[in-house]
C-alpha cells in the first residue's frame, strides 16, 4: 500500500480549457487494460519538457525533443504503458515516428506537431500497430474532464493513480492547473520509469516555457529518489494553453507571474512525492532535509548520499534506529573537506548525534519512536555555511525485490 496516499477523486481535477484527453484500451502488453493516452491541445497552446539525462534515452524521448527542437506548434501527445520504446535502435525510432504520423494523419496534423511518450518494458519492440488502430477510439474518448482516467491510463507499476488539481486568481481570472503523474520504480529523475504531465489555461509568454518547466523540475521531480535508477524515459511535459481572461504573463518575477508560478509548483511537487509515496513496495515517506552546505549542490550530495544507501533504507524499512548509517552516508557524500565536529543530526524532534558524535541526551527508545512512523523527517546541519535542500525518498522493503523480480512476468 501507498504511503498515506490514495487515488484522487476524479470530481476535483479541474478540466482545463483547451485540453481534452482520451484513453482507451489498445493491447500494448496485456488485454483489458487502459495502456494508450491522447492529449489534444487547441492551436496557440505553448508547450515545454525537460527530459531524462540518462544517455541511453528512449526513442520518444529523442522525437520529443526533436519536435519541441524544432518550434513546432504542438498539437497533440500520445502516451502508451506496457513499452518503454527504449533500447530499440534505429527501428524504435522508427516505430516511434509512425505513432506521430498516424496520429497526425487522424487530426489532420503534420507529425512533428505530435509528441510520443512511452513507458514499460525495455528492449522490446512498441507495438505500433496496436497503439494505431487504438487511435480513432481514444481520440473518439477526448474530453476536458478525462484527467482520471488519464492518470490510470500511464501506469505501470503504480499501485494508485497520482493526480492533483488547484486553482488561483489571476487578475480578474481564475487560473487552473491540473496535472498527473505516473512512477513507482527506477526513480530518480534527472531532467530535467516516471512521465508527469501538467496543464495550465494561463496566458503566458512561450518564450517563458522552457525556464519556467526546468525551475519546476528542479525544484519537483529533480528532488526525489526512490531506487537511484534514472529511466530512460523519464519526461515532464508543460502546456499552457492561453484560453484564461487575464492579461498575458510576460515576467515570472511579475506578481502575476509568481502566482502561477507557485501554482504549478504546487502541483508539481504533489505529483513528485505522489510517486515516492508509491514507490515500490515503500512503507515510510522520508524528507531528507541538509542545511549549513556552502551550496545547495553539496547539500543535495549529502541528501542522495543518505537516500540511495541501501543500509540506511533498510534500516527505515525495519524501523531500527541504527542512525549511525546516517552519519556514514553524510562522509561519503564526496565532500571532502567535511569537518565531522561540525555535524549536527536530527530525527524528528529527537537531537541524534552533535559535534559529529552522539547527542549524549539521546535515548534509543526516542529514535524507534520515531523510526516507527510512516513519515520521518532526517535533518542534517553541515556547519559550513548559509545553503539548504530537501529531498523526498522511501524505504527499500522485501516488496521491492519481488516486485522487479517479477516484473516481466
Amino acid at each position: 500500500m501507498p504511503v498515506n496516499l490514495s487515488a484522487p477523486d476524479a470530481s476535483s481535477l479541474h478540466p482545463v480549457p483547451g485540453v481534452r484527453i482520451g484513453v482507451t484500451q489498445a493491447g500494448v502488453r496485456k488485454a483489458d487494460r487502459k495502456d494508450l493516452t491522447v492529449f489534444l491541445l487547441d492551436e496557440g497552446a505553448a508547450v515545454a519538457g525537460v527530459f531524462t539525462r540518462n544517455r541511453f534515452c528512449a526513442a520518444p524521448v529523442q522525437i520529443c525533443r526533436e519536435h519541441l527542437g524544432k518550434g513546432a506548434a504542438i498539437r497533440a501527445m500520445v502516451i502508451n504503458t506496457g513499452n518503454a520504446n527504449a533500447g530499440t535502435g534505429a527501428d524504435g525510432l522508427a516505430r516511434a515516428n509512425a505513432t506521430c504520423e498516424a496520429m497526425a494523419r487522424e487530426l489532420g496534423l503534420s507529425a512533428s506537431q505530435v509528441l510520443p511518450f512511452s513507458t514499460g518494458v525495455i528492449m522490446e519492440p512498441l507495438p505500433v500497430e496496436r497503439i494505431a488502430a487504438g487511435l480513432p477510439a481514444a481520440i473518439a474518448d477526448a474530453r476536458p474532464d478525462n484527467w482520471g482516467n488519464a492518470a490510470q491510463g500511464i501506469m505501470t507499476t503504480d499501485t494508485v493513480p497520482k493526480a492533483c488539481s488547484t486553482q488561483v486568481k489571476i487578475g480578474d481570472a481564475l487560473v487552473t492547473v491540473t496535472g498527473i503523474s505516473k512512477g513507482a520504480g527506477m526513480i530518480r529523475p534527472n531532467m530535467a520509469t516516471m512521465l508527469s504531465f501538467v496543464a495550465t489555461d494561463a496566458k503566458i509568454a512561450p518564450e517563458l516555457m522552457n525556464g519556467l518547466v526546468r525551475e519546476l523540475a528542479d525544484q519537483s521531480f529533480n528532488r526525489i529518489t526512490i531506487d537511484g535508477d534514472t529511466s530512460t524515459n523519464d519526461s515532464f511535459v508543460l502546456i499552457a494553453s492561453q484560453k484564461a481572461g487575464h492579461a498575458p504573463i510576460a515576467s515570472l518575477e511579475s506578481e502575476q507571474g509568481r502566482l502561477l508560478k507557485a501554482a504549478l509548483l504546487e502541483v508539481a511537487q504533489k505529483l513528485s512525492q505522489a510517486i515516492v509515496r508509491d514507490g515500490e513496495g515503500a512503507t515510510k515517506f522520508i524528507t531528507l532535509r541538509v542545511e549549513g552546505g556552502r551550496s545547495s549542490q553539496e547539500c543535495r550530495l549529502v541528501a542522495y548520499a543518505i537516500a540511495h544507501s541501501p543500509l540506511v533504507k533498510t534500516a527505515f524499512f525495519a524501523s531500527d534506529p541504527n542512525l549511525g548509517r546516517i552519519l556514514a552516508a553524510v562522509g561519503y557524500a564526496g565532500i571532502e573537506d567535511l569537518d565531522q565536529t561540525r555535524i549536527e543530526l536530527f530525527l524528528d524532534d529527537v537531537h541524534v548525534a552533535t559535534q559529529g558524535g552522539r547527542n549524549p541526551s539521546y535515548r534509543e527508545e526516542d529514535g524507534q519512536r520515531v523510526m516507527k512512523q510512516s513519515e520521518i523527517t532526517v535533518r542534517v546541519l553541515l556547519g559550513r555555511g548559509d545553503a539548504a535542500d530537501t529531498v523526498w525518498t522511501c524505504d527499500l522493503s522485501h516488496d521491492y525485490v519481488s516486485i522487479n523480480a517479477d516484473y516481466r512476468s
